[in-house]
């Protein structure tokens, strides 16, 4: 972590504000006034208080916190799968109220398709999205090549480990080439020395690729280890 760096923590019914590194401007992701209540049958329930907070172009950015404090949730909100309840999230100054295609999002398991070979699932937005195959399929053979995948292409996700499994899940989320790479606690099914193992290839893919990253863990170590700034919540 670099020694401008900074933290901050909430407290139970505070408003938390970030401020970044570098002006907030249109470019890197914007949240601003950001809080979701979930409505059951037994009433409201808080999920998350209002945020502010800015993630600049190319930033590791990193949220640790305990289960239960919003962190999937303001995930899912930045993505476009979930509406926030109050407040806006801006992708490049423009507002996010739908799932858009400039995201590749991994989540904790790597959730693959059990039918499909490697190579099959790294493909899989392509296929959705109908982009031209020939286009993206040596990216995705290249991909498979810097995590240390080639030769795997045709393999089925269970002849993988766990370690090759989210490997392949993170190229999948590459593939069509995304500005940001939202992490669901990617690695917390893994063991400590496979972990530590993706936590240093999850690093060198970063810095290759210049995306923006927003991680989401319960590690601390793992925060301090990948992040520019951490943003802790209670």
């Amino acid at each position: 972590m670099s020694a401008a760096a900074k933290s901050a923590v909430t407290q139970p019914g505070a408003h938390l504000r970030v401020v970044s590194d570098g002006a907030a401007g249109t470019s890197g992701i914007a949240i601003s006034g950001v809080s979701k209540t979930y409505r059951t049958r037994d009433g409201d329930v808080p999920s998350l208080k209002p945020l502010d907070f800015h993630i600049n172009d190319g930033e590791f950015f990193v949220v640790v916190g305990p289960s239960g404090c919003g962190k999937s949730t303001l995930l899912k909100m930045i993505s476009g799968l979930l509406p926030p309840s109050s407040g806006e999230i801006l992708v490049d100054g423009k507002q996010v109220t739908e799932p858009h295609g400039n995201v590749g999002i991994v989540f904790q398991n790597a959730l693959l398709l059990p039918w499909r070979t490697v190579l099959a699932n790294v493909m899989l937005p392509i296929d959705m999205k109908r982009l031209p195959r020939d286009k993206y399929l040596p990216r995705a053979r290249e991909l498979l090549k810097t995590v240390g995948l080639a030769g795997f292409e045709n393999k089925l996700p269970w002849q993988l480990s766990g370690g090759m499994q989210q490997r392949a899940s993170i190229c999948r989320a590459l593939v069509h080439d995304p500005k940001i790479m939202l992490m669901d606690e990617p690695f917390g099914a893994l063991d400590a020395m496979t972990r530590e193992k993706m936590n240093v290839e999850l690093q060198r893919i970063q810095r290759e690729t210049g995306k923006t990253v927003l991680l989401i863990t319960h590690s601390i170590p793992e925060a301090v280890f990948l992040a520019d700034r951490i943003l802790v919540m209670t």
